[in-house]
């Protein structure tokens, strides 16, 4: 409200940013609101939160994931995913949720990631460790059994003990 009041003694928008630690831009659009809606204009309207579910929200969209993805329209997979359960917030309540905000939403409210504990039923697991003791043998490359030296002519190769260039290098151990 200090703005308002320097606004009416005609201060200029430079000294009054400076006063106040804000732009010079910010004054601009303070002083424009000013005109257009007084002192009133400038009071704060409290933080800009996103809509949250309230309980009510969140006990009709429980109910609404305990029906299933079928009831939904996803009759080709039964799971819920975070994108799924979003676009059904969305549906819902007009809200918008970003995949994270939908996984601290259900993880708040007792829900947790469920991993189906199914397995294809054409997996073939002897076929899995054959393929694993013949095959990949021959895909991945060999790892390699030495460590090379040191290219700094300060730090000592590994295993030497010795600088490369310094007293000794010479293949003699011992004082001169």
């Amino acid at each position: 409200m200090q703005a308002a009041q320097w606004f009416g003694e005609g201060r200029p928008n430079a000294w009054i940013a400076t006063e106040l630690r804000v732009g010079v831009r910010q004054v601009e659009k303070w002083r424009q609101a000013w005109r257009q809606g007084g002192a009133e204009a400038l009071r704060s309207r409290g933080p800009h939160r996103r809509q949250r579910l309230d309980e009510a929200m969140f006990a009709r969209l429980e109910a609404e994931l305990n029906r299933g993805p079928a009831a939904h329209g996803y009759a080709d997979d039964q799971r819920w995913t975070l994108g799924r359960v979003a676009a059904l917030i969305g549906e819902l309540f007009g809200i918008g949720y970003s995949l994270p905000g939908v996984s601290l939403l259900l993880r708040r409210n007792g829900w947790s990631v469920q991993v189906p504990g199914r397995r294809a039923i054409e997996r073939d697991d002897e076929a899995i460790e054959v393929w694993k003791r013949r095959v990949w043998p021959q895909v991945e490359a060999p790892r390699a059994t030495w460590a090379p030296g040191s290219v700094s002519s300060m730090r000592p190769v590994k295993g030497s003990g010795r600088r490369a260039d310094g007293p000794g290098a010479g293949g003699d151990i011992g004082r001169r």
